[in-house]
């Protein structure tokens, strides 16, 4: 008998016990502020940051504007300031893994929002296939499976990569679709869509259908049709932001017809509320947390309720 008791306080002894730990601080990195996706990804993140640990919680917020190395300097930055949790929307999902683990070495949870984060303790994203897919499938359809179309791509993260990949698996389906162009990088931006879709323009005599990997970039696309005088095609893009909701509504000499729309508020705090819990002690989910898409255009924008914003 004492020898089944001392078998079963060894067995005991030996379960692994983790200490739930207080957060304390919480440093968020993500790739572009100019970017209202983003901005609404650090509302939702100190949002429910403050909601879980109270609002003496100390949040700092930080921009890399798409620069690996300033994201990394901004992750040493978090490790030197002891913050217990890293929201990590990553610059270059590869790229970024060594600061990913210095973070962790440390004993900071990193959860990687938006995009993958190589080593992370969990990632959460939108669908981001799911919407590449849906948005080909609507320009497949509205050109009846046939014509020249367009990618203008980004920043070399899964977010991008899984929308292009969606796209093209959409478009090989349909021998009579042409992809002219898929490689080149507006870099997610306005500014950049504006650029990549004149430099499409002038190469490209006759473009039916134009995937844009975000809003901004189809937005910027647009711009450089007017410029252009061009209206021969139409501009698909993803986020359904608010520039993009206000396209839609407003119609008129827009080529931007449609948006597989996510929610990036609630996006980051269902990170933040995963990194809470693996702070708690609980078990890190072992496969990313994909966040369906909703297809948005001129036919149902009017009952569209935009992203969360509080």
């Amino acid at each position: 008998m004492r020898l089944k008791m001392l078998a079963a306080a060894l067995m005991i002894a030996a379960v692994p016990f983790v200490q739930a730990k207080e957060l304390k601080s919480i440093g968020v990195t993500v790739g572009d502020l100019a970017n209202p996706f983003f901005v609404q990804i650090t509302k939702g993140a100190e949002l429910e940051a403050r909601k879980l640990a109270g609002d003496n919680v100390k949040v700092t917020l930080v921009s890399s504007g798409y620069d690996l190395g300033q994201q990394v300097s901004q992750i040493d930055n978090f490790i030197a300031a002891k913050v217990d949790m890293i929201i990590l929307n990553a610059a270059d999902s590869k790229g970024i893994g060594p600061a990913v683990k210095r973070a962790k070495d440390a004993g900071i949870v990193v959860v990687a929002v938006d995009v993958a984060a190589e080593g992370a303790d969990a990632t959460i994203t939108s669908n981001n296939t799911q919407a590449g897919e849906m948005a080909c499938k609507y320009i497949s359809d509205r050109l009846k499976n046939k014509g020249n179309v367009v990618i203008i791509n980004g920043p070399p993260v899964s977010a991008v990569q899984n929308r292009v990949e969606g796209c093209v698996t959409e478009f090989k389906k349909h021998p009579d679709i042409k992809v002219l162009s898929s490689n080149q990088n507006a870099k997610g931006s306005r500014e950049g869509g504006l650029e990549v879709m004149t430099s499409l323009l002038a190469a490209n005599p006759k473009i039916d259908g134009v995937f844009a990997i975000n809003d901004p970039t189809a937005i910027g696309a647009d711009l450089a049709a007017k410029q252009a005088q061009r209206n021969e095609f139409f501009i698909v893009g993803v986020d359904g932001s608010p520039d993009a909701e206000e396209a839609l509504k407003r119609g008129g000499n827009t080529l931007f017809v449609a948006t597989p729309a996510q929610d990036p508020q609630v996006m980051a705090a269902k990170a933040v509320e995963i990194g809470y819990d693996i702070l708690q002690g609980k078990p890190a989910p072992k496969e990313p947390v994909l966040i369906p898409v909703t297809m948005i255009d001129k036919d149902n924008i009017g009952t569209y309720k935009g992203w969360t914003v509080k």
